[in-house]
C-alpha cells in the first residue's frame, strides 16, 4: 500500500520540476534503451507548449519512444508475468496499478483533449497534433504501471525518476522536450477533475482544464454560477450545463425559490419533480429525520430518486433498493 500511495503522490503532484533529477532520468533512460544520451534537453510549461516546440524542432531525429517506454515497458511486463505467473501478475496489478489506473488514464485523456482543443481549433488540423501527442511519454501519469514494476527491478528506474521529478517528455534522437508538472490541481473524491472557481487543472503558461465533477465545462460557465437564478438554469439550452447549475445551486434551493408544487405526500415525505426541456424530469424526494438534532431541531433531507417514480414511499423505498409495497419500516431513524 506504501507503494502505491507513494505513485498516487507522484500522479497528483504540482509545482516546479526537480529540473536536474528529471533530466537524469531521462538520460538513464536513453542509456538503458542503448541509445546515446540526447544532445540537448527543452524544458516546456505544459503539454500544449511542448507541442508547439516539438513542431518547431527542425533537427531532433526520430522519435525513440519505442525504445525508450514501449519496448522496456513490455520486455518487463513479460518478464514479471514469466516469474508471477497469471494468476501472481493479475494479484500484482490488482494490489498497485489497477488501482491508479482509472483516474490518471481520464487525466491524461483530458489533457491531449485540451491539447488539441486549443490547437487546433478547425478540424482539419487536429490529426497534426494527435501525432505529436502520441510521441509523449506521459511522466508522472505514467505512475500506475509505474507503480505495478516497483521494487522489481532497475530496467525502468530512468523512466520512474522522470516521472517522479517531472511532467510528460518527448524523447527524439538528438533532443527532449520535457515539461513541468501542473500548479494547479483539484479533483472530487472519485478523482475527476473538479473546481467550481476556476482551473481544476492549470499549468504556469496559462494552460488550463476547467470541469464540475468531471464534466468539462467552460471558463466563463463557473465565473457564473455565483450568480444563478432559478431563470437562468431554466434558461440554459444545454442539458449537461443545467445539470451543472442545479448541482451547484442546490436542488432543494432551485425547488423553494422557483415555485416548484409538490406532486405527492404521505407518511415517508414529500416527492417534488423539476421538468427540464431537452432532459428527463428530476424528481426528488424530501424526506425529514425523525431523530431530533442535538438542538431539537429536525433535519430534512433531499433524495434524487429516478424520473419514473410516482409517490413519496416509492422514492423513498428505492433508496433501499425496495419496492414501494415491500417498504415498511419498524422503526423511523
Amino acid at each position: 500500500m506504501q507503494n502505491v500511495n507513494s505513485w498516487r503522490s507522484v500522479a497528483a503532484a504540482t509545482g516546479r520540476a526537480d529540473r536536474p533529477a528529471a533530466e537524469a532520468g531521462v538520460r538513464r533512460a536513453y542509456r538503458t534503451a542503448g541509445l546515446a544520451e540526447p544532445e540537448r534537453i527543452i524544458w516546456a510549461a505544459s503539454p500544449r507548449a511542448a507541442v508547439e516546440t516539438v513542431e518547431k524542432l527542425t533537427d531532433a531525429g526520430r522519435s525513440v519512444r519505442e525504445e525508450v517506454r514501449t519496448r522496456p515497458w513490455a520486455d518487463e511486463r513479460r518478464r514479471m508475468y514469466d516469474e508471477l505467473g497469471p494468476a501472481g501478475w493479475s494479484a500484482l496489478w490488482s494490489a498497485t496499478g489497477a488501482q491508479l489506473w482509472e483516474t490518471t488514464a481520464a487525466l491524461a485523456e483530458r489533457i491531449r483533449t485540451g491539447v488539441v482543443a486549443d490547437l487546433a481549433p478547425r478540424p482539419q488540423d487536429a490529426a497534426a497534433v494527435r501525432l505529436v501527442l502520441l510521441d509523449a511519454v506521459l511522466g508522472q501519469h505514467d505512475a500506475a504501471w509505474l507503480a505495478a514494476f516497483d521494487g522489481h527491478g532497475d530496467r525502468l528506474a530512468g523512466l520512474a525518476e522522470v516521472a517522479r521529478n517531472a511532467g510528460w517528455w518527448w524523447p527524439y534522437e538528438h533532443a527532449v522536450v520535457i515539461t513541468e508538472r501542473p500548479d494547479v490541481l483539484h479533483r472530487d473524491e472519485a478523482g475527476r477533475l473538479d473546481h467550481g472557481e476556476g482551473p481544476a487543472l492549470a499549468y504556469g503558461d496559462g494552460f488550463a482544464l476547467h470541469a464540475w465533477r468531471g464534466m468539462p465545462v467552460p471558463a466563463a460557465f463557473l465565473a457564473e454560477l455565483s450568480s444563478l437564478t432559478p431563470e437562468r438554469i431554466r434558461a440554459e439550452e444545454n442539458a449537461e450545463l443545467r445539470r451543472v447549475m442545479l448541482e451547484y445551486y442546490g436542488y432543494d434551493r432551485y425547488l423553494s425559490e422557483s415555485g416548484a408544487e409538490p406532486v405527492h405526500r404521505d407518511e415517508t415525505g414529500i416527492l417534488w419533480r423539476i421538468a427540464l426541456d431537452g432532459d428527463e424530469d428530476v424528481v426528488m424526494v424530501e424526506v425529514v429525520n425523525s431523530t431530533p438534532e442535538p438542538d431539537g431541531t429536525y433535519r430534512t433531507y433531499w433524495l434524487r430518486v429516478p424520473p419514473t417514480t410516482r409517490t413519496a414511499k416509492d422514492g423513498v423505498a428505492w433508496t433501499f433498493g425496495l419496492e414501494g409495497a415491500a417498504y415498511a419500516p419498524v422503526r423511523q431513524t
